[in-house]
């Protein structure tokens, strides 16, 4: 089953609001350095900003946020993103979206309020990931909604999309 186009468009649906990103990469005999964030970078201003890791072989999720927007960065490792969109009047509504953030491909992606979202680590090394929301994080107030990652109130089998689990 093709899953791009010959220009690497992906023929899978994708959720409303939803946006992915190649930062620009510079290599060298050194090393590597890529552009997390450039004043252009549309929808992407910073307000807040912090690091998660994700161990080999464990996943965090469901997870979805009514007032914030999520904008993740891979800095290292492979991680899959799965996407649930189960907002109401959305031209989306019902649509699941797996994505894979790696140094290979895509490495960023913004996550729109009320989309329902999971990370799991593909790699055998600790995948580490920058979030840039759109509001800092309130302790005694977290803007943020969880479920179990096999709750029955997501229509996806998370279990078919890994190979560790």
């Amino acid at each position: 089953m093709q899953t791009v186009t010959s220009d690497g468009t992906p023929t899978t649906p994708i959720v409303e609001g939803v946006v992915l990103h190649t930062p620009v990469t510079h290599v060298d005999h050194r090393g590597a350095l890529f552009e997390i964030f450039t004043p252009d970078t549309e929808g992407w201003p910073a307000v807040y900003a912090y690091q998660t890791s994700v161990f080999p072989g464990q996943l965090k999720g469901w997870a979805r946020h009514e007032r914030k927007v999520d904008r993740y960065t891979l800095s290292s490792g492979e991680l899959l993103l799965l996407l649930y969109d189960d907002r109401e009047g959305s031209s989306t509504r019902g649509v699941f979206q797996r994505v894979v953030l790696s140094a290979r491909s895509v490495r960023q992606v913004r996550i729109p309020v009320g989309v329902w979202h999971l990370i799991a680590n593909l790699g055998d090394v600790e995948a580490q990931l920058i979030n840039h929301p759109t509001q800092a994080y309130v302790h005694d107030q977290p803007d943020r909604i969880l479920l179990p990652w096999d709750s029955p109130e997501i229509p996806v089998d998370v279990r078919s999309y890994l190979r560790k689990f």
